[in-house]
């Protein structure tokens, strides 16, 4: 049998060309679902067992389990989930993404989809030029879906053909009643080969290939199946290798969820791929999986079937075992992975530069969850300035100053981190109202690290306010809070707006807040004219104070322009 680097070329190229289809099609997807995915995402604030139910729909729909389980990482690091509902959601997705094993078995081994497959091109390309977004959308939906199964018909003609070389029959024919050890190493071999090819769907149809082509034994495969499900799981590590300490247990929650599956089921494998036999030949008019490699067509294989049965088994068995005990899996993933102080256990975004997003719709939605959390700091920052007007001890004072400055930098380095995300999220294909979306998130996060910086402003004013023993009277006091608690309600505002459907935001109430803030901005300032006139100020406690109603007013008009680009992005 030749098989020279050529041939192994053509087995790689053929890899590629599947995984690209996989690519194609799941971006079509994504994008024409697009609205509904966020719909599903909006609910992911439930109990575990709904976050299950929740993960195995959005995997379903983007066909990505990696997508799915980064993106609740991600999710987890901006303080969208908890840990056990995002433990309950990777279950979910471990489901999901047995469906496309399901879709390759039945239509690219049962149904030879390659035959129609450019038909199926001719039929989606014209719609990748269509002027309505959505048709592009399942055009490329269309031809990603064709090309995948192009991509699986080059695969099976790129293995080696073992029916013609008795050899390598026999030296296979060691591996028919495997060990415990021999299982457990090719549970390694498809861990690796999953890290390789970084999609465990790919490393999936690989296997059933090399298996339904006589390349591997079929107890070989299984122990190959149980391998990538370990080696899916890398994908979330590394997003969480520099998230925060709930996003890197959201990653060890995965990991060892799909290692303890994997431990027991090595240990019953023999009874459970007897059961998997049973059902094949009896439920689905199949031969024995485990049937010699001779006499095997292609569209007559059982073992795509029976790999799949195994695969959706071993992974609905695991969740309805492992669901029971999240409480435990959160505990010991809270006592492996230490937090590193306060910074680590609330703010750490820079995993959303390392473009780990299958897609460039699922990473605008990403960003945009990420927006959510930096209007919620900056919030808090602001609040932090009427602690500080009020804190008389000077040690204290001291330490309130040190975590302002703390937030301001927080709030610039979260610019610049989403300004990046956003601006390579847009580098790919975006409907029209992601494209919208993303010019309004860089105008609002521009407006936001604005925020930080005239907070910190303040709180030097402050400061210099001390330093000087400057008095401020009972009515300036009075019309100072009054002013911080009509900014307070505009950012209140401000957040309900950005965790809205942008489509659906109303800038009214921003508009009314902006109105008082200015009224009362200039109300103050003309009393403080005429109190300067008339000598009742002196003049370094006014300067003070016109700057800090100065101060609040430009907080209020970006807090106002935040609202009024959501209102754009329509």
């Amino acid at each position: 049998m030749k098989f020279g680097i050529f041939e192994l070329l053509n087995l790689i190229g053929a890899l590629g060309f599947f995984i690209f289809g996989m690519k194609v099609m799941s971006d079509g997807i994504q994008k024409a679902g697009g609205a509904k995915m966020r719909q599903i995402l909006g609910g992911m604030t439930s109990n575990r067992y709904f976050g299950v139910m929740t993960g195995f729909l959005i995997t379903a729909i983007v066909q990505s389990s990696s997508a799915t389980t980064v993106m609740t990482v991600s999710f987890v690091n901006a303080g969208l989930l908890t840990l056990v509902e995002s433990a309950g959601v990777m279950m979910g997705a471990n489901i999901g993404t047995t469906i496309t094993a399901w879709i390759i078995s039945i239509l690219g081994f049962k149904v030879k989809m390659s035959v129609i497959a450019l038909p199926i091109i001719a039929f989606g390309m014209p719609m990748m030029f269509a002027r309505r977004t959505k048709t592009k959308n399942w055009g490329e939906f269309l031809v990603g879906f064709a090309l995948l199964f192009i991509g699986l018909a080059e695969l099976k003609n790129a293995v080696p053909d073992v029916k013609n070389n008795p050899e390598i029959l026999n030296f296979l024919a060691g591996f028919a009643d495997i060990s415990f050890l021999s299982r457990l190493m090719f549970v390694g071999v498809g861990t690796i080969l999953t890290i390789v090819v970084q999609s465990s769907t790919a490393a999936m149809a690989l296997t059933l290939v090399l298996c339904s082509t006589g390349v591997i034994p079929f107890e070989v495969a299984a122990a190959m199946v149980l391998g990538e499900n370990i080696g899916t799981t890398i994908t979330a590590e590394l997003a969480s290798l520099v998230g925060n300490v709930h996003a890197k247990r959201s990653a060890r929650i995965h990991s060892m969820f799909n290692v303890i599956g994997v431990t027991w089921m090595l240990i019953l494998m023999p009874y459970a791929l007897d059961v998997v036999e049973y059902v094949s030949m009896n439920y689905f008019g199949s031969i024995s999986p485990y049937t010699a490699v001779d006499g095997w067509g292609d569209s007559m294989s059982p073992v795509p079937i029976a790999l799949s049965i195994f695969h959706t088994g071993f992974n609905l068995l695991n969740v309805l075992l492992l669901i029971w005990f999240v409480p435990a899996l959160v505990r010991v993933a809270e006592r492996t992975v230490k937090s590193q102080g306060d910074m680590d256990e609330e703010f750490h975004l820079e995993h959303i530069g390392t473009g780990l997003m299958q897609t460039a719709e699922l990473s605008v939605l990403e960003a945009s969850k990420e927006v959510v959390k930096f209007g919620n700091i900056t919030s808090r920052l602001f609040n932090m300035i009427p602690e500080l007007l009020k804190e008389a001890d000077d040690k204290q004072f001291g330490k309130q100053m040190i975590r302002i400055q703390k937030y301001e930098d927080i709030t610039d380095r979260m610019e610049v981190e989403i300004a990046d995300y956003l601006t390579k999220a847009a580098q790919g294909e975006l409907s029209d109202p992601a494209s919208n979306k993303v010019r309004s998130m860089l105008s609002i996060i521009n407006d936001m690290e604005r925020i930080g910086d005239i907070c910190y402003q303040l709180s030097i004013t402050i400061q210099r306010k001390n330093e000087q023993k400057a008095y401020f009277t009972p009515e300036l006091r009075k019309t100072v809070e009054e002013m911080i608690l009509e900014v307070q309600k505009a950012l209140t505002i401000m957040n309900k707006n950005l965790d809205s459907e942008y489509s659906q935001v109303s800038i009214t109430d921003a508009n009314q807040a902006e109105t008082i803030i200015n009224n009362m901005r200039n109300k103050l300032r003309k009393d403080y004219l005429q109190k300067i006139q008339k000598g009742e100020f002196n003049i370094e406690t006014g300067m003070i104070y016109i700057n800090l109603i100065h101060s609040f007013e430009k907080v209020g008009d970006h807090i106002y322009n935040i609202s009024e680009a959501i209102e754009e992005s329509k």
